[in-house]
C-alpha cells in the first residue's frame, strides 16, 4: 500500500496513467510461488513436517536471487512482501538480478546440528527442483547463515553431482 500511494502521482498523468497502473499491477504479483513440505527427522527420531517456499519475482534483469528466511514467523505472505522489496534492492546494485526470496516456518533455535542439517537437506531437495545459476539464486537471510548454506550446497551438488558452478542446473531424480 506505502509502495503503491508512493508512486500514486505516476497513475493520474493524462497520457501514461493507465500504463504505469498496468505495469504496477503486473509488478505486484510475483512470476511463480512455490511452495513444499520439508519433512525431517528429530534427534529422538520423530518426523515433523514443516512448510517451504520460493517466491520468484521480476527476472527481467536476471536470475532471481534473494535470501533464505528460516523463522516460525515466515509464511508466503511475508515472503512475497520481502521478494517484491528485494526486485529493488537487487535493481539498485547494477547487477543483472531479479528479486526473490523464500524459506520455511522452520525455527533453528534449539535445536541440534544434527538437526539443522538434516532439515535444511530435506528442503534443498525439495527446492533444487526449481532453482540454477540461469534462473534463482538463493542466498542466507535470518536463521540461514553460513552452516545452513552448506549444508543445503552440500545437498545440492550430491543430488546434482555438480560442483564450483553455484546453483546449476539441478537434475534431481528423487
Amino acid at each position: 500500500e506505502e509502495m503503491a500511494l508512493s508512486v500514486e502521482p505516476l497513475f493520474e498523468d493524462p497520457e501514461n496513467g493507465e500504463f504505469y497502473k498496468r505495469a504496477f499491477a503486473y509488478m505486484t504479483e510475483p512470476e511463480r510461488m512455490i511452495s513444499f513440505h520439508v519433512p525431517w527427522m528429530d534427534d529422538a527420531g520423530v518426523l515433523h513436517v514443516n512448510r517451504g517456499w520460493r517466491v520468484e519475482f521480476s527476472s527481467a534483469l536476471g536470475p532471481y536471487k534473494g535470501g533464505l528466511r528460516f523463522h516460525p514467523t515466515v509464511n508466503d505472505g511475508i515472503l512475497k512482501f520481502l521478494g517484491f522489496e528485494q526486485i529493488f534492492k537487487n535493481a539498485l546494485t547494477g547487477l543483472p538480478m531479479g528479486g526473490g526470496k523464500g524459506g520455511s516456518d522452520f525455527d533453528p533455535k534449539g535445536k541440534s546440528e544434527a538437526e539443522v542439517r538434516r532439515f535444511c537437506q530435506s528442503f534443498m531437495t525439495q527446492l533444487c527442483r526449481y532453482i540454477d545459476a540461469s534462473t534463482d539464486v538463493p542466498a542466507g537471510d535470518i536463521g540461514v547463515g553460513g552452516r545452513e548454506i552448506g549444508f543445503m550446497y552440500g545437498q545440492y551438488k550430491l543430488l546434482s553431482n555438480k560442483h564450483g558452478e553455484g546453483a546449476s542446473q539441478c537434475t534431481c531424480t528423487c
